[in-house]
């Protein structure tokens, strides 16, 4: 117990909070968040990515380790993937994570993540960070062997792997273990919902668009159903859960990705709270 309790400790102490990129989350972060913690800023495929890459250049301003989402599907081409290269890094910008994205169709030439990340490369790899994303569970539109084989094209342009919402410890466990086995040995961050108020969820979800809410509910119902359900999921729980499961395969996490769905407060409460518990 005393090992789990340090392994819990370690993966709250390197966190990252995912935020969505609205005219108030800026004054969020900076109200609530320490200045150590990685902030990750969404893409939206119905606003684009200025919003994203505008976030993203005011925390880094105010001192925050930011990580913009460059969504493959919303980028237009080479010379916008240039532009956008040269913006982050000019804002002191050093890691970036690069999803496919859900624009349907892509505004540009880019369908996936690879061709982004292999012309990130060609730039000479500007970002000494980059994160791509790995699937516990069947991800809702692409094959399960097109994911793998994804995956393991996608790891040798990046430096990390975060992994998607998935609410069965077994699953993450039994997923990060298949991982190691394909000598897949980039750092693991568990994507992890924070603790959520069904209410603030909802309202959220109408902030983002009712175009793409729809889109997340209707291709993540699961996720919405164990969300939204008073009573029906806790982090803490999963967490240790998830860090049990995986004493059993004799594997490890890095840390921490944890969708806030902007409710800053609420999931650093949680965090600093459950550090106080695990270390005492």
């Amino acid at each position: 117990m005393r090992d789990d309790h340090e392994t819990l400790t370690r993966l709250l102490s390197a966190v990252r909070y995912e935020v969505i990129p609205t005219a108030t989350v800026e004054s969020r972060v900076r109200d609530t968040v320490p200045s150590d913690v990685t902030v990750t800023v969404t893409a939206s495929p119905t606003k684009g990515l200025e919003p994203t890459l505008d976030v993203a250049e005011r925390l880094a301003a105010a001192g925050y380790p930011v990580v913009p989402h460059v969504a493959a599907r919303l980028i237009t081409g080479e010379p916008q993937l240039a532009g956008i290269v040269e913006r982050l890094v000019g804002a002191g910008v050093s890691d970036v994570f690069v999803p496919a994205g859900d624009a349907d169709p892509p505004l540009g030439p880019y369908d996936a993540a690879l061709p982004v990340l292999t012309a990130l490369s060609s730039l000479g790899n500007p970002f000494p960070r980059v994160g791509i994303t790995g699937y516990p569970e069947s991800h809702p539109s692409i094959e399960d062997d097109i994911t793998i084989q994804s995956m393991w094209d996608k790891r040798r342009h990046a430096t990390y792997i975060v992994s998607n919402l998935c609410f069965d410890p077994r699953v993450i466990a039994r997923w990060v273990a298949r991982v190691r086995r394909r000598q897949v040995s980039l750092p693991l961050y568990l994507g992890l919902a924070g603790p959520i108020d069904r209410a603030k969820l909802l309202s959220v979800a109408t902030k983002i668009g009712v175009g793409e809410s729809t889109r997340f509910v209707t291709r993540h119902p699961s996720w919405f159903a164990r969300l939204a359900v008073p009573g029906g999921y806790t982090p803490d729980a999963l967490l240790r859960n998830v860090v049990r499961a995986l004493r059993s395969q004799d594997v490890s996490l890095t840390g921490l990705h944890i969708f806030t769905f902007n409710q800053l407060a609420e999931t650093e409460r949680w965090r600093q709270d459950l550090l106080a518990r695990y270390t005492h």
